[in-house]
């Protein structure tokens, strides 16, 4: 995923209201937009470097939003993707492009498609000599212990429904994979299980029906001057069984 002008450098003030972030631009402070509804651990320090993109839709109130932001885990900085909106087109054009073999070998890729009860699936997969594909796509910035990605980072009963949804899928015949797009690198893979215990479990139900799971994680490059940002594809992680 290339953004299509350069990202804009600041230092975090604070993150307050969930989807509001006070950001230091050059001794101005601006109010910009947050697209993330999870606890961000780790991620809100302040005076932390953060990177921002800007709206070509003169009608927002918040011109600006939160994309990157460079965090500390253990002994190392890493920049971490905040904007939980990305991930579904990372997953798709990486699909596309073959750089996830597990979800190779399809000729149709449809996003957003109703499926379930009063759900859209992020991903369908079609193809005529195979059952349909249904992908979930959630987003990792979490990183309590370094190499770490994990997932929740807050109570989510919508990512414990969209499982319990997919293993329907399953059961009706088709494929069902769990997604997880880790937006910073990370070695390793688990569920925050202290922090959304009904999640893990959901989870275990999921995987027993016959749900599989996959991890990827993801190369940052905030760019900078003309050259625009980057986020793609880096490599597969394992996930516990």
């Amino acid at each position: 995923m290339r953004f299509d002008v350069p990202l804009i450098e600041g230092r975090l003030l604070r993150r307050y209201k969930r989807f509001l972030a006070d950001v230091d631009i050059a001794g101005e402070t601006v109010t910009v937009h947050c697209a993330n509804p999870g606890a961000m651990i780790g991620l809100t320090e302040p005076d932390n470097r953060v990177w921002l993109s800007r709206s070509s839709n003169a009608k927002r109130k918040l011109p600006l939003s939160w994309e990157m932001v460079e965090a500390v885990f253990g002994p190392q900085k890493h920049i971490v993707g905040i904007n939980t909106a990305h991930p579904n087109r990372i997953a798709a054009e990486a699909i596309a492009a073959g750089a996830i073999p597990e979800l190779a070998g399809y000729s149709g890729l449809r996003r957003e498609v109703r499926y379930g009860k009063a759900s859209r699936v992020d991903i369908l997969l079609e193809a005529q000599d195979r059952p349909a594909c249904y992908v979930e796509v959630k987003n990792v910035h979490l990183m309590r212990e370094p190499g770490l990605a994990e997932f929740p980072d807050a109570v989510t009963a919508r990512g414990a429904r969209h499982l319990a949804e997919l293993g329907d899928m399953v059961e009706a015949g088709h494929r069902a994979v769990m997604l997880f797009v880790i937006q910073m690198p990370a070695d390793r893979f688990t569920l925050a299980a202290d922090i959304d215990p009904f999640y893990a479990q959901a989870f275990a139900r999921a995987t027993a029906r016959g749900v599989e799971a996959l991890a990827v994680s993801c190369r940052l490059d905030p760019g900078g001057g003309d050259i625009p940002a980057i986020i793609e594809l880096d490599k597969a992680v394992p996930v516990p069984g």
